[in-house]
């Protein structure tokens, strides 16, 4: 095995940099500083793992509701706050002074008072003792204090802002104003219920984060990192710009266990980046293109950044579904930007690293590539049938057979794995991997992640629990994976110990848990935000506010709350700023889209808020990515985030898309020739706005050819704008014909309702809704399932009653609306076939300038 070289003094300042902004820059030196900020980390985590697991159940032992859990899960993040984040720069790093040991069992305290003091509190709700408000006082200041120390002052600035804001409502301006709260209430409300720190934000953080933050530090610690990079490189390293394009993938690989962009860049970036510089990228390029693949590593699915689990809550959809519509932007955005950095090598004259002698020509890697993806189909039938085989036939007995052969699985895998040299683990690639053997090393770290996603997708097991089981598995790998490999390889030596596994399985649960202290400390920030909100009803001032200053104009607003995003983003980690941006905003674009006629899922604008918030990590002149990448490249940390948000132009244009065509993320798909449509078209869109935004297509772009192929992008896109135009998509029935619309609807359908009323300031409005119809009955049956009586007075139709609970009033129907139209889908040619001339305008421009190259070629050779 290969001994990891000495690190440059460059790595260790980066390194250093990215403990002081994720897990912390204090190392301690003493004995008794050092174990705590060792063992604690390891307590919380070995609690997380009895909580997400099912043995508390089956022991009947230390069996937590989630409120308990949440105040242990807030005392562990802030121990941990103040004993791993200094007080100041010029704090102490070596050891932790008294008032920081002071400070932290104070916090500590207060954050488990609610777990100490449980039947007591829930004995008198609303009427605290002096002693619940002062821990709760207490309690809220130490948070505070802990958020600035764990993510700077931004974010305590803006908790800080909003509990002024619910003190002093009477005081504030009459737009925003309110009746204000007084100190009982608003402690109560903040401390002692789940409606304010230990709200939904922290449950999240308890019940699912930590998991799999857990999962990918342990994947991490195996080796899986390393493992993808030199994969990334082995397959793509030989390509024009390949460095450049492998830190792409790798990146993306690595983003689907890791929610740290800076983490990402430094993981992947000391490997990419000098390799970019040798084959000819600048240090700012260089930079920019690991920030701008990090930054977008959040996107990728599974894990988010961990706002993938706070949409399943604030949304209320499923984890799977989450998935499902965040999957394909995340893949359009990665595809783009290795269009990019492929233009970027082409603009320079740039190549890719030697090819190894002997290597494969073309077809025999495509043959390869088509093999390897026919064996992938396989084993995922066989996986699925076979299981589902296994279940039917061996009843409870399948868990044990499933054990064993997942243990077989891994044993061949690891085997496999042992018939070629191992990976190399320096931070420095001199030459093209081998993608036979370099992929062949790691395989098996591939079945954890297929746990997870059949936990996910076929038992259809909790995110929590789906993410333990595949933790017990990256468990066994870490323990046995070094003995197991020298009985294989019949080596000797440490390395190969059992001894070091279990070093290797420690180490990789305090990373993880040390991980998550600032992602624990900004859900319990953030959660003030939304308590905030919930007590002062700030939401409806916010709708009538942002209405007012837009004009009620959609994309203003969109406009608005992507800035918002961007501003609050250059300080916030991107939980926090999901969260306290989806709180606001979320619910006015989706009221203001109803009044524009726009039917706005709610997934579409929390991915929006999400999107706007991770592009901040390289927005200069704070993105703290740029920075870690800068320290790396020796570049100029404010031009390497100008050229990483240049590279994220095509990931700011999704969200605005998606938020108009909903295709994007995958709603309203019918067959699998229309899933194919839409995945292609959006591709094709996207490198088409790539080239346009880098000024190259086959050579440099004239200017009419850079706006014909942002012409075609935006029909590509949205094809509906223009043929709206001439083939209307809704056609508009009269309010008396509602119960023979919904007679016709196709059953699971949607019936689409344009309603007015009188908002309770006696302003008119109008929007559109949609409700779900029934499975079937009489046109008249349908309407009075979906919570609907009507009546009519002087020609209007008006809503004389809405069922409690029932699909209508979900909708936003209430009792006096008037229903002005009802509108259904018109029989029309599809949409798409507006792709034929954006197609063909596509090819228009490579075919001028294909023929533009051959002239410049044929020209500088009658020159010679």
């Amino acid at each position: 095995m290969t001994t990891p070289t000495e690190k440059p003094a460059v790595q260790t300042d980066v390194n250093q940099f990215v403990a002081e902004a994720d897990t912390g820059g204090r190392r301690p030196v003493g004995a008794v500083s050092k174990n705590i900020l060792f063992y604690v980390p390891l307590a919380w985590t070995l609690f997380q793992l009895w909580y997400a697991s099912p043995l508390p159940y089956l022991f009947n032992l230390f069996v937590l509701n989630s409120t308990e859990a949440r105040a242990i899960h807030l005392a562990f993040a802030m121990f941990l706050a103040y004993t791993a984040f200094p007080t100041f720069k010029s704090s102490p790093r070596s050891y932790i002074p008294i008032q920081d040991w002071l400070l932290a069992l104070v916090a500590a305290f207060s954050s488990a008072y609610i777990f100490f003091f449980y039947e007591a509190l829930s004995e008198r709700p609303g009427d605290p003792i002096v002693l619940d408000l002062v821990v709760a006082v207490i309690g809220l200041t130490l948070l505070l204090e802990a958020t600035r120390r764990a993510l700077g002052p931004p974010l305590m600035v803006v908790a800080l802002v909003f509990i002024m804001y619910t003190f002093a409502g009477p005081y504030m301006p009459d737009v925003i104003a309110h009746k204000g709260a007084s100190l009982v209430k608003g402690m109560t409300h903040y401390w002692l219920t789940t409606e304010g720190v230990f709200g939904v934000a922290l449950g999240v953080s308890t019940s699912m984060v930590f998991m799999f933050v857990l999962f990918g530090s342990l994947l991490e610690t195996a080796g899986a990192g390393n493992y993808f990079i030199r994969t990334a490189f082995a397959g793509l390293g030989h390509m024009r710009g390949g460095p450049a394009k492998a830190a792409v993938v790798s990146s993306a690989m690595t983003g689907l266990v890791s929610g740290s962009s800076i983490a990402n860049v430094v993981t992947t970036g000391t490997f990419t980046i000098p390799l970019m510089k040798k084959v000819g990228f600048t240090p700012e390029k260089a930079g920019a293109i690991e920030v701008a693949s990090s930054t977008n590593g959040q996107l990728t699915p599974p894990v988010m950044g961990a706002a993938a689990f706070l949409m399943v809550e604030y949304v209320g959809i499923s984890y799977i579904e989450v998935i499902k519509h965040a999957f394909l932007p995340a893949v359009i955005s990665y595809i783009a930007l290795v269009y990019i950095v492929h233009l970027e090598a082409c603009k320079m004259g740039l190549q890719g690293l030697a090819k190894r002698p002997g290597s494969t020509t073309i077809a025999q890697r495509l043959l390869g590539m088509a093999t390897g993806f026919l064996v992938f189909i396989v084993i995922g039938a066989a996986t699925y049938f076979g299981l589902g085989w296994i279940k039917t036939v061996a009843g409870s007995a399948t868990l044990y057979i499933v054990t064993v052969l997942l243990f077989t699985a891994y044993v061949l895998l690891l085997w496999y794995a042992c018939r070629v040299p191992e990976l190399e683990i320096t931070t420095e690639i001199t030459e093209l991997p081998p993608l036979k053997e370099t992929a062949q090393a790691g395989y098996y770290f591939l079945l954890p992640i297929v746990v997870l996603m059949w936990c996910l997708t076929v038992e259809r097991l909790s995110p929590s629990l789906s993410a333990f089981w595949a933790t017990v598995l990256m468990i066994g790998i870490v323990v046995t994976q070094r003995p197991l490999k020298g009985w294989l390889r019949k080596g000797v030596g440490e390395q190969f110990s059992v001894r070091l596994g279990f070093a290797d399985l420690i180490n990789g649960m305090v990373s993880g848990a040390r991980n998550m202290i600032g992602i624990g400390v900004a859900t319990a920030a953030a959660g003030i935000v939304v308590g905030t909100v919930t007590l002062t009803g700030i939401g409806l001032v916010m709708t009538e506010f942002v209405e007012f200053i837009s004009g009620g104009n959609l994309p203003l607003i969109l406009l608005f709350t992507a800035v918002i995003s961007l501003l609050l983003g250059m300080g916030l980690p991107t939980t926090a700023n999901y969260i306290v941006v989806s709180t606001l905003m979320a619910p006015v674009i989706v009221n203001l889209g109803a009044q524009n006629g726009l039917i706005v899922p709610l997934i579409a604008v929390h991915l929006f808020v999400f999107y706007f918030g991770i592009l901040a990590d390289d927005t200069p002149p704070v993105g703290l990515a740029a920075f870690a990448a800068a320290g790396i490249s020796g570049g100029d940390p404010i031009r390497t985030g100008i050229q990483g948000f240049t590279y994220d132009i095509r990931t700011a244009i999704l969200p605005f898309i998606f938020i108009f065509n909903t295709e994007l993320l995958m709603i309203g798909i019918g067959s699998p020739l229309h899933f194919i449509v839409v995945v292609s078209a959006s591709v094709v869109a996207m490198l088409a706005f790539a080239a346009a935004t880098q000024g190259y297509f086959i050579t440099r772009n004239k200017i009419w050819e850079t706006a014909a192929l942002l012409i075609a992008a935006f029909i590509l896109f949205r094809p509906g704008v223009v043929w709206d135009n001439f083939f209307p998509e809704l056609l508009v029935k009269e309010p008396s014909q509602l119960e023979e619309v919904a007679g016709t609807i196709d059953p699971g359908g949607q019936l689409r309702l344009t309603v007015s009323g009188e908002k309770m300031s006696g302003e008119q409005y109008t929007k559109t809704v949609m409700i779900p119809v029934g499975e079937g009955g009489a046109g008249d049956e349908r309407v009075r399932e979906m919570g609907i009586e009507t009546l009519e007075e002087d020609g209007r139709i008006l809503v004389d009653m809405v069922t409690f609970a029932s699909p209508a009033e979900k909708a936003g129907i209430v009792f006096d609306q008037e229903i002005v139209n009802i509108l259904i889908p018109n029989d029309r040619p599809p949409k798409q076939l507006m792709f034929i001339p954006a197609l063909a305008l596509l090819a228009l421009i490579w075919f001028l300038q294909k023929a533009r190259v051959a002239r410049a070629l044929a020209a500088s050779g009658s020159e010679i």
